[in-house]
């Protein structure tokens, strides 16, 4: 939608509401509703401002200390919210919204670097440097639930009903009790301007993805957020609840999948197809930094439980050719070879993972590292290195990488290792369900 496009709906009055949002250190959207005319009156030229403490909060948005660019010291004061008009789309799922996507700056009009949006803007421009762009598609899987967020809440999260009580994946049968609630999904998607190509089941009870088109990498990534906030928020109209948390239980988890290539500038052209000499570089250089750079694939507690064996997540940092039980798979062909990272689960950031993986290849470039052979067989049962089983090694591997320092800058790295130290120390301060039924009595 362009601004003469909202501009005339906003007349004809189809559409009253604007959401200027900003993606927040997991991938959220956050930011706020604007009436339509106030938009395009004031913002759409002169951008909005936001409490910096966006990007210094925990996921429960409680303030928390050690982040340099926002605290109680400082005042907790704005950065801009400059509209990306280029984003700007139909919201079907909500009565006469449209929605944008904002980059942030600062009041001097410096950018806030710690901003995910920014951190993968940073390493485009790496890219673009050398004559190229990334293309991206990412490929989400969920767990419905016959449950309403709220109901779940008050229960605890204990009891839920998923939709499905069997492995449907690829079921026909299986996908049809659900479909009127993934129907909707995948037609308001397509509704907000996005190529949907289909939708599945997965193994985990009530598990299904939906695969949208590969597009250039900012894009791939404002619309998973986009559609990720929009699923949850289509599910809660149909009384459903649906969760993208890496690892809900003891069964499969929940991935995403990254896919990714380079194109000449134009957009035109698979670079990888035309130079393999360039194709084996970049992907020896994912296996080098993956396990440094894991704390942008796997950002939570609970992402490094779904690393297990023979659970289609991988354990290994290995790459092969159309094998699944690898962190890197490679698949295609000419114009369509690409790599597909498998490490990430549903909860990750996709700016920043994206952003990791464009760096981690231009390192594996400018060094010229040597692509190791495929792998053929079980990477889970190799003698190849191993993913980081949790976050505490993730942490202390990404505070010791000079790639990641080089690449994204210190002030990057150190507000995500806060990050990572808030993760943690909220961790070790909870008591579980399961230390209760191990401890109430037997203990």
């Amino acid at each position: 939608m362009t601004l003469e496009e909202l501009r005339a709906s906003v007349e004809e009055g189809r559409i009253d509401t604007v959401l200027l949002t900003i993606a927040d250190m997991d991938g959220r959207l956050q930011g706020k509703r604007m009436t339509a005319q106030h938009f395009l009156d004031e913002v759409s030229t002169h951008a909005a401002e936001g409490c910096n403490y966006l990007l210094a909060v925990d996921v429960d948005m409680n303030t928390v200390e050690g982040y340099a660019m926002s605290s109680w010291e400082q005042g907790y004061g704005d950065f801009v919210m400059k509209p990306d008009l280029e984003t700007l789309r139909p919201i079907p799922w909500q009565d006469g919204t449209a929605l944008l996507m904002a980059d942030l700056e600062w009041l001097d009009g410096t950018e806030v670097t710690p901003s995910p949006r920014q951190i993968l803007r940073r390493q485009l421009a790496r890219l673009a440097e050398r004559g190229l762009i990334a293309l991206a598609g990412t490929e989400l899987e969920f767990i419905v639930f016959e449950d309403t967020y709220e109901e779940a809440w008050k229960r605890g999260y204990r009891d839920m009903n998923p939709a499905n009580l069997y492995n449907v994946d690829y079921s026909i049968l299986g996908t049809a009790r659900v479909e009127p609630l993934i129907r909707r999904i995948r037609n308001s998607m397509m509704g907000a301007g996005m190529k949907v190509e289909n939708s599945k089941g997965e193994c985990n009870f009530g598990q299904h993805e939906i695969n949208f088109r590969y597009s250039d990498a900012l894009s791939a990534c404002d619309e998973h957020s986009i559609y990720k906030n929009g699923a949850k928020e289509i599910a809660a109209q149909e009384g459903y609840a649906i969760t993208f948390m890496a690892k809900w239980d003891e069964r499969e988890g929940n991935s995403c999948h990254i896919h990714l290539s380079l194109a000449g500038e134009d957009g035109a052209g698979n670079a990888f197809a035309a130079d393999r000499g360039m194709f084996e570089s970049f992907l020896a250089g994912q296996l080098a930094c993956m396990r440094e750079l894991t704390l942008f694939f796997a950002p939570q507690i609970n992402s490094h439980k779904r690393f297990a064996a023979g659970s289609f997540a991988p354990t290994a940092v290995a790459w092969g050719n159309d094998n699944r039980t690898c962190s890197m798979r490679v698949v295609g062909h000419d114009e369509a070879l690409r790599m597909e990272n498998r490490l990430p689960g549903a909860d990750v950031n996709p700016y920043l993972a994206v952003a990791a993986m464009i760096a981690a290849g231009l390192h594996g470039i400018d060094e010229g590292l040597d692509l190791e052979p495929a792998l053929e067989g079980s990477a889970y049962d190799s003698d190849k290195p191993r993913v980081p089983s949790n976050l505490y090694t993730a942490r202390d591997l990404f505070a010791e990488s000079t790639i990641a320092r080089d690449a994204f800058g210190e002030d990057v790295v150190d507000h995500y290792l806060n990050r990572a130290r808030v993760e943690i120390e909220a961790w070790e301060s909870a008591v579980t369900d399961w230390e209760r039924f191990r401890g109430v009595e037997r203990l």
